[in-house]
């Protein structure tokens, strides 16, 4: 089960980094939401996940599975786009959260940027008071999706 909420920002936070690394994310599916991810990291130990998840905003399933560098490009192969590119980070919050930030198709006019924290519980979930460098809140705007970005190349 994924917790999160999803917020909107314009630039990095200058906070503890914990990861880095470059994503190419595309879709087997967007109903249900079935796609394919390899991150890249500086360290060049990339790795590759298959992930299938529910419908829902603030909640909802969700199964990551890791799959090899070969099954990775014979899905790339399936897909009937290139993959999204993102710059993804991930940071420590001061309350020991993580937030997890992507700038989507860096350098492009449709790019845009994005952070998402996740959580233990609804109630945690519900109790947290963003930061103020986040911007706009994105958790329960239904066409706010990487898959809704993904069939229309923008959002």
């Amino acid at each position: 089960m994924e917790i999160e909420r999803q917020f909107l920002i314009t630039e990095f936070p200058a906070l503890p980094e914990i990861y880095r690394a470059q994503v190419w994310q595309g879709y087997l599916s967007t109903a249900p939401v079935v796609r394919i991810r390899r991150f890249s990291p500086p360290d060049g130990c990339d790795r590759y996940e298959l992930t299938v998840k529910g419908k829902g905003t603030l909640v909802r399933a969700e199964v990551n599975i890791p799959i090899d560098a070969a099954q990775y490009e014979e899905m790339s192969g399936i897909l009937k786009k290139e993959p999204i590119h993102k710059d993804y980070r991930v940071y420590e919050l001061p309350d020991g959260l993580r937030l997890e930030c992507s700038a989507v198709d860096p350098g492009t006019d449709h790019g845009f940027m994005y952070a998402e924290v996740e959580f233990d519980s609804v109630e945690a979930a519900k109790a947290f008071v963003p930061p103020a460098f986040l911007g706009r809140e994105m958790t329960e705007v239904r066409d706010f999706s990487m898959s809704n970005y993904w069939i229309k190349g923008k959002l």
